[in-house]
């Protein structure tokens, strides 16, 4: 450091911190202070960010809130700086393909395909459907649900496709969410999707209803019977469509299932269809023990199983009222190609 000594352990890394980095001047220490701030941080922190710093109340000398970037430095003085926050890259427009089912004024409806997150987040900050939907879309893009989830009323995970509605103006976006947040109660709301399971649930249809939290880590969710702060309702309803290799004891390899929510969860249909003891295939998070199936299956059918790196989850249907006509719209996407090929080789047994 120049003109100054640590008063404390020098810290590599300065932003952000988790602890104000204090500084001693040094003898030689005079001028102003976003000067010799400045020289004493680079190359790490520039002088206009030291400004900026000081303008927002950051920076403190001798215990006292530094006013101007111009206060004069004095060999001895402590001047104390905290570093805020990062925040997060608001997102832009890129020009990722979208498949468009519908669109209007008021609102799009695509069918979203594998791998593509919803919105930036931790660890995808680009890359994804908002990405696209800001390019497409430009300034007309609804921007209620915050600058990194314009239009979003409601998300599929990472791997799961199928139908979605986006809101392109503020009118729109209440109107859909409010819709989403009754869940279908009151309103022509449906979400349902397919979904190809190991084994064969009890009986042709039932419910299953646990409430829903976080597990060992943030993402995770788990079926909780506690009361904690993060723990939500949770309903589901499912139909089986089709079995695969129903055996004389009752048993089958594993079955297509649709799933009506009641409520909409984190990880929902994935965490409810594991708990009863019939995880999505191909579902690493909540179905890896099950993996192990694929061993007992005929070789062609094991090939596609392992080749299949997604959970088989796909949202086929929705329907919504339009917020603007209040028309009834109704919305179907097959099943994408993996998820047809897997479906093939099961029903091939």
């Amino acid at each position: 450091m120049k003109n100054a000594t640590p008063f404390t352990e020098a810290q590599p890394d300065r932003e952000p911190h988790a602890a104000p980095e204090i500084l001693v001047a040094g003898e030689d220490a005079e001028g102003r202070l976003d000067v010799w701030l400045a020289a004493t941080l680079e190359p790490d922190i520039s002088r206009s960010r030291v400004k900026a710093l000081i303008e927002a109340g950051a920076v403190s000398v001798n215990g006292k809130t530094a006013t101007h970037a111009k206060h004069k430095i004095q060999a001895g003085d402590q001047v104390e700086l905290v570093m805020p926050e990062p925040e997060d890259p608001i997102p832009q427009g890129e020009d990722i393909a979208l498949d468009i089912l519908y669109e209007d004024a008021d609102l799009i409806v695509l069918n979203k395909q594998a791998g593509l997150v919803v919105h930036p987040g931790a660890g995808n900050w680009t890359g994804t459907l908002v990405n696209a939907l800001i390019h497409h879309c430009g300034d007309s893009l609804s921007g209620i649900g915050g600058v990194r989830r314009p239009g979003i009323v409601h998300r599929l995970d990472r791997d799961t496709t199928g139908v979605m509605v986006v809101a392109k103006n503020d009118l729109a976006h209440r109107h859909l969410a409010e819709q989403f947040a009754d869940h279908g109660l009151t309103g022509p709301l449906e979400r349902a999707y397919q979904a190809l399971v190991w084994g064969k649930p009890h009986g042709l249809k039932g419910t299953i209803n646990a409430s829903l939290g976080r597990g060992r880590d943030r993402i995770r969710r788990a079926v909780r019977k506690d009361d904690g702060d993060d723990v939500r309702h949770a309903v589901t309803h499912y139909l089986v469509t089709e079995r695969y290799e129903e055996k004389p004891d009752g048993s089958c390899a594993g079955s297509m299932v649709e799933c009506r929510l009641e409520t909409g969860r984190t990880h929902q249909i994935r965490v409810h269809m594991a708990h009863i003891g019939h995880p999505l295939v191909g579902d690493a998070e909540y179905g890896g023990a099950f993996r192990t199936k694929a061993n007992r299956l005929p070789d062609n059918v094991r090939e596609t199983v392992n080749a299949f790196s997604r959970q088989a989850l796909h949202a086929f249907l929705l329907v919504f009222e339009h917020p603007a006509s209040g028309e009834t719209m109704r919305f179907e996407a097959p099943l994408p190609p993996d998820m047809e090929e897997l479906r093939l080789a099961f029903a091939s047994l």
